[in-house]
């Protein structure tokens, strides 16, 4: 199978921690990858690694056989490399469809040469942007809140219009960290279901997650961090049946 991502050998160290230790791992394209362990493991690091919001000590990582190592955040997403956080940020007096707006790059009319004298360019993308915007809140039942402010929503809400806020960049290769989190169990039944969607497209995922419902569900692979370097690498099956993920969890002998 294809790799869409290399991991080689990441180090990361902050002081005197090391969240990343000689990390190495792929990830497969077209599937679901999970990335689980104990708290401490290197999971969210990575993610930041991989994403440019932090640059590894050493090691590198590979996007389509292209390295990518140490390239700031907007260089990666450009690519097709686009992430969600476990915290939703809102923008501040934003709408819920505005949020969306917002999203993609290479926005024509933030140009004075482009809102000048590209005015039926910068028409025929907003109107093509608009049509996404409201495809997607449909898919994830906000559009019905699309003229209220982002910051009212929920927490899982929040959480679902942060994923389609990324699928307006229409990564190559999605990210979610701790999609899960703080999420009712209908909503939560609703980002299993758009991310099943997802991968039936063809899209590319990488979730960290502790909801192991979730991971169960949707992850096609799954690699077991431990002390930031893989542990145990296989299906979801596979990994939890493994005795030495019960005791990088619990800290005991299987």
């Amino acid at each position: 199978m294809t790799a869409a991502i290399e991991i080689r050998e990441i180090v990361k160290t902050f002081g005197g921690a090391t969240a990343l230790d000689r990390c190495s791992l792929t990830i497969t394209a077209g599937c679901v990858t999970g990335i689980i362990g104990p708290n401490g493991a290197g999971k969210t690091t990575l993610l930041d690694v991989l994403c440019g919001l932090v640059p590894p000590d050493s090691g590198q990582v590979l996007f389509r056989g292209v390295p990518i190592t140490g390239l700031p955040p907007h260089a990666v997403a450009a690519r097709g490399i686009v992430r969600t956080f476990q915290i939703v940020r809102d923008l501040a007096g934003l709408t819920v469809l505005e949020t969306l707006l917002l999203a993609p790059g290479d926005q024509i009319g933030e140009t004075i040469l482009g809102a000048l004298f590209r005015r039926g360019a910068v028409e025929a993308q907003e109107r093509t942007r608009a049509v996404r915007a409201r495809a997607l809140l449909d898919r994830i039942g906000l559009w019905r809140l699309a003229d209220a402010p982002a910051a009212s929503l929920s927490g899982g809400q929040r959480k679902l219009l942060d994923l389609a806020r990324a699928l307006m960049l229409d990564p190559a290769v999605l990210c979610l960290d701790e999609p899960a989190a703080g999420v009712s169990p209908p909503l939560l039944d609703e980002i299993i279901g758009l991310i099943r969607d997802l991968r039936a497209a063809g899209l590319t995922l990488i979730i960290v997650e502790h909801d192991m419902h979730l991971v169960r569900e949707v992850c096609d692979h799954v690699h077991v961090l431990a002390q930031g370097r893989p542990l145990v690498s296989g299906t979801f099956a596979e990994v939890t049946a493994d005795p030495r993920v019960v005791e990088a969890y619990l800290g005991l002998a299987a």
